[in-house]
């Protein structure tokens, strides 16, 4: 019986913090940041990382405005996760990101990491998050 696992993207122009979930799908864990090279290094990386970890939905943060319309960069991020989908031959979900940034800060502050750290993890911080999220609301899909 083969497993997979679901990876989750915080996505950002300079950065994404990279998630994944473990084999169950129960528990999603921050694996680490990719800075964005082109866009097509980026599809060729995630390309690669889902066939490496074996991920067969990628949920993608999707960013909104604060009373839930969509922004401008909603649409770069649909744009990237459809042709990820295309590319990789992956399934993509969305999951509403907004206040996660916040609450991964949050998280981190109550660890007692100092900022310079916090700024490091806080996209795959935000990426678990997203995913975790996910996850709870999707249980065994």
């Amino acid at each position: 019986m083969q497993y997979f696992r679901k990876m989750g993207i915080d996505y950002g122009k300079a950065r994404m913090g990279v998630a994944f979930s473990d084999l169950s799908c129960t528990i999603a864990s921050a694996d680490h940041i990719y800075k964005t090279q082109t866009e097509e290094k980026d599809l060729q990386y995630f390309k690669s990382l889902i066939a490496q970890k074996s991920v067969n939905l990628v949920v993608f943060g999707l960013p909104l405005n604060a009373d839930g319309t969509v922004c401008e960069m909603t649409e770069v991020v649909q744009s990237f996760a459809n042709k990820l989908k295309d590319f990789a031959n992956v399934e993509v979900a969305f999951q509403d990101e907004r206040y996660t940034s916040f609450e991964a800060e949050e998280y981190l502050k109550e660890a007692g990491i100092k900022w310079e750290k916090r700024k490091e993890l806080l996209d795959k911080v935000s990426a678990q998050i997203i995913l975790q999220n996910y996850l709870d609301e999707h249980p065994k899909q």
